[in-house]
């Protein structure tokens, strides 16, 4: 028979590659352990009636889980002394014998399905362990047996909730000494062996394994270059948004600055009076009246004597009246000075632009806007 120690620990080699697929959270000492309390029954193997030898026993647990698929514990396990073991001593004390030792165990579960980031609602667990076992004696009978012992079992565990898990443990110990039937070599021998069949309830504390999930590091830094390259990008946009907000706010104090600038009043002036002349006009008329014709008259001379100049004849109205009134006005007042010198003095039309230029603001006298300014050109 192979050792029970050498299993389990080919079974803890096992777990590398199915705890390699899953990655865990980093957790500390204090994490992921539990205690419990077993009771049921336990019997020798061989040379005592298997039933009629069985008697109660109970135990204590605590557990400690390295990985989701391994963990070390202690325990301890007491028979109870209800009958004697046929051909053993009795004992005087209310146990017959008791076992202390430590184990390892391997949950089948994680490490053949892999961990799934909790407990599954049944578990089994392979045990193995060792440590020190003993008979009680009664004083009158000689001292304590104390031997070396081994253990190996199975743990079914029904979790009834993440913390909280009932046990069925059926499990068999060894005396591996030769106490205290010497007739018999030390080892793994059935006929120094013991069975127990116990049940109980574990209390886990913490809140267990933490899985994360594994990042491919070509992707994240795949992944980092394109959040690098978003930043650069928002960055951009910013500036470029802070440029177009600068300029917004600079053509609003433009726009302000022209709204609040007082209008300008653009003025008909001329430094060449010898070839300007005025004709002015009643009150919503464009009627030349008598005493404005020596005007046109000297303009229709001048143009007689210097066949080749030309006259632009600018029509303009007073402010009073209606806007649109005053501007066909104005044009009228032009027209009417340009029809006196082609129908009257015979001056050929082509020489004459005769053009309407609204409300005129040229004079501070208001009545004097009233008219047609005549510039002649050679």
């Amino acid at each position: 028979m192979k050792t029970p120690l050498l299993m389990l620990a080919l079974a803890a080699a096992c777990t590398l590659p199915s705890q390699a697929q899953n990655a865990l959270a980093t957790s500390s000492f204090g994490d992921n352990w539990s205690i419990g309390i077993d009771g049921g029954v336990t019997t020798p193997m061989t040379h005592h009636p298997f039933f009629g030898s069985m008697r109660g026993a109970t135990g204590l647990h605590i557990q400690k889980q390295i990985t989701p698929t391994f963990g070390v514990g202690a325990e301890g396990s007491w028979a109870i002394n209800t009958s004697s073991w046929k051909g053993m001593i009795p004992s005087s004390t209310a146990f017959d014998s008791q076992y202390v030792g430590a184990y390892g165990a391997v949950n089948l579960m994680n490490l053949f399905g892999g961990y799934p980031g909790y407990s599954r609602p049944f578990e089994i667990e392979a045990v193995a362990g060792a440590g020190w076992g003993h008979y009680f004696i009664n004083e009158s009978n000689g001292d304590d047996w104390n031997y070396f012992a081994t253990k190996v079992g199975l743990n079914f565990n029904f979790n009834v909730s993440q913390r909280v898990a009932i046990n069925v443990k059926p499990s068999i110990v060894w005396n591996m000494s030769d106490a205290p039937i010497k007739q018999t070599s030390a080892g793994y021998d059935i006929n120094k062996a013991t069975c127990s069949l116990t049940a109980g309830v574990t209390v886990k504390l913490g809140d267990g394994f933490q899985t994360v999930r594994p990042y491919d590091a070509a992707q994240v830094a795949l992944l980092n270059d394109e959040i690098n390259a978003l930043r650069a990008t928002a960055a951009t946009a910013a500036a470029a948004a802070d440029a177009e907000a600068a300029r917004a706010a600079a053509l609003a104090q433009e726009l302000a600055a022209c709204q609040n600038r007082q209008p300008e009043i653009i003025k008909e002036t001329t430094t060449d009076l010898q070839s300007v002349r005025f004709v002015f006009f009643r009150l919503a008329s464009s009627q030349v009246t008598a005493d404005q014709m020596p005007n046109v008259v000297m303009i229709a001379d001048y143009m007689k004597n210097h066949p080749d100049s030309k006259v632009v004849i600018k029509g303009y109205a007073s402010q009073d009246g209606n806007l649109d009134f005053n501007i066909k006005l104005a044009q009228n007042r032009a027209e009417s000075v340009k029809d006196l010198l082609v129908k009257k003095y015979g001056v050929n039309p082509d020489r004459i632009t005769a053009e309407g230029e609204g409300i005129g603001h040229m004079f501070k006298e208001e009545s004097w806007n009233r008219v047609s300014i005549c510039t002649l050109d050679d």
